[in-house]
């Protein structure tokens, strides 16, 4: 007569491999996940990183309409002074701004914009713009995004030069 049940050693070696087999799932998942949050978070800080390169770039710009209209007593880098500031976003119509964002170092997001804010959300992302000249006719720019996430710290770094436009 044969005997076709399993020896308390199969048994066991079928649960240890079904549980090896569970244990790595999930620790792909987890990783899988966290590489999800990081690159999502990634995106958001390169694409605040070129909303800081832009908001100098609209204060230049805006300068030259005001010198094109005949405006005196401005130049095309008015209101854009050398050193690293924190406070400005997407409504700042000088750097640094202390109309809107005094004393406020974080970024944070409310009614669908990131704005200016003195308490940070669970990223603390933060915007750090330095504005330094170079010559007469070139102003170095470069904004870094910084945030805390899983423990560890980001950033994203955006670099651009602008240029005193012929008028």
């Amino acid at each position: 007569m044969s005997n076709k049940s399993f020896t308390l050693i199969e048994v066991l070696a079928a649960i240890f491999l079904i549980t090896v087999g569970i244990a790595a799932a999930l620790i792909v998942i987890n990783q899988t996940t966290a590489f999800t949050q990081v690159t999502s978070s990634k995106l958001v800080a390169s694409y605040l990183a070129q909303e800081g390169i832009e908001i100098v770039k609209n204060i230049r710009d805006t300068n030259f309409l005001k010198i094109h209209k005949g405006v005196g007593g401005i130049s095309w880098n008015s209101g854009l002074p050398s050193g690293t500031y924190y406070n400005f976003d997407y409504r700042s119509e000088a750097v640094p701004d202390d109309s809107n964002c005094p004393g406020k170092n974080y970024l944070k997001f409310e009614s669908n914009f990131y704005k200016c804010s003195a308490t940070a959300n669970s990223q603390k992302l933060q915007r750090k713009i330095t504005l330094t000249p170079d010559g007469s006719d070139i102003l170095k720019v470069s904004v870094e995004v910084s945030w805390q996430e899983r423990g560890r710290e980001h950033q994203v770094i955006a670099q651009e030069n602008l240029y005193k436009w012929l008028y």
